[in-house]
């Protein structure tokens, strides 16, 4: 008889079976490969890695880089696996015994997930019909609930909306838990919280390699915190969970940050000029964005769907889901990857597919 543990077979699996679309912005992953320099340095420096020992040198080297760049010290510094397992382990952490994880909906999937795994009580915050932020029912919904962690996805995945650091603040003023911001897409808006984490102890941040950075594949993550929260986290970890040749790929990355910022800059152009091409097609809601995606909504998102599907290109389809029903969400391409899709969308809405 397989004893599995109460209520894991009830517990939704995140799909990442992928077919290999023609043009892939399902997935909000970096619309090109390391920069040539980068990678060249990455492949220089995995020469002289000795392979045949743990990871130590490795990890430190990279802290001791995050941490200098928001002088800060390398104890406020905790890496993951990418932002992803850093936010779930927060969760373990701060979780257990039904405690209460306060999150917006509609925001990151995983966030339910991690609660659910945590043995949290996952305490959904709808946002506003038109996916905007009501902080002060938030800090109400916090302090009500006597949640013991509160998470805001900042810029959010996958509306696309964002808040200020101003606003961050308000609710570290206004209630007592830790409060982690997720800060995944931060280089796309450029607005980040860190400058308060020296004011708020109870103030978590964190940020991945994966969107700006191109390192989807590597799956790195880095928190920023106070160093005592930082040092009870770590012990949900394992050791030596980061492997090597991540964590080179990271460092040089964030070494070499200034080999991105022209993509980034790119993306950035690209989705204003797809948000402002898109809000003159006919039936299209175009929400804004200060990320690397749009967040759309149609009369049928599921035949519009279909569409792409047959031109071999693939979206996020929300079909039917609970507060994102018509919605579609879209990754920046290349260029002439962003007129292909918007070149479906308009067919969809003049009745032409």
């Amino acid at each position: 008889m397989l004893n599995y543990r109460k209520g894991l077979k009830d517990r939704p699996e995140y799909d990442v079976i992928e077919r290999p679309w023609r043009i892939k912005v399902n997935a909000n992953e970096c619309n090109m490969n390391l920069p040539p320099l980068v990678e060249e340095r990455v492949m220089a420096r995995l020469s002289h890695v000795a392979f045949n020992r743990y990871p130590n040198e490795e990890e430190e080297l990279l802290r001791e880089n995050i941490s200098e760049s928001y002088s800060l010290t390398k104890e406020n510094i905790l890496l993951g696996g990418g932002s992803s397992e850093i936010i779930e382990k927060l969760f373990v952490a701060f979780g257990g015994d039904n405690k209460k994880i306060v999150y917006p909906a509609p925001s990151f999937s995983m966030y339910h997930i991690y609660a659910s795994a945590a043995e949290a009580e996952g305490v959904v915050f709808p946002l506003n019909e038109d996916y905007t932020f009501d902080a002060d029912k938030f800090i109400d919904t916090v302090n009500n609930e006597k949640a013991t962690l509160a998470v805001l996805c900042n810029p959010n995945n996958p509306t696309g909306g964002a808040v200020g650091a101003d606003v961050v603040e308000k609710i570290l003023q206004n209630t007592e838990c830790p409060f982690l911001v997720d800060e995944a897409y931060m280089e796309f808006y450029g607005k980040s919280a860190t400058g308060l984490l020296k004011k708020y102890k109870k103030l978590l941040i964190a940020r991945t390699f994966s969107k700006a950075y191109g390192l989807a594949a590597a799956r790195v993550g880095y928190l920023l915190g106070d160093a005592e929260i930082i040092s009870v986290v770590k012990r949900v970890y394992m050791p030596y969970h980061m492997n090597v040749l991540s964590l080179v790929a990271a460092d040089i990355a964030y070494q070499m940050k200034g080999e991105f910022e022209p993509r980034i800059a790119m993306t950035i152009s690209e989705r204003k000029r797809m948000a402002a091409e898109l809000a003159k097609i006919g039936g299209v809601k175009v929400y804004p964005s200060e990320t690397n995606f749009l967040l759309i909504k149609v009369k049928d998102a599921n035949a519009l769907n279909e569409a792409f599907i047959r031109r071999n290109i693939g979206v996020r389809s929300f079909g039917n889901a609970k507060f994102l029903e018509n919605c579609l969400r879209i990754s920046m391409g290349l260029r002439e990857e962003n007129d292909e899709v918007m070149d479906v969308i308009k067919l969809y809405s003049e009745g032409r597919d």
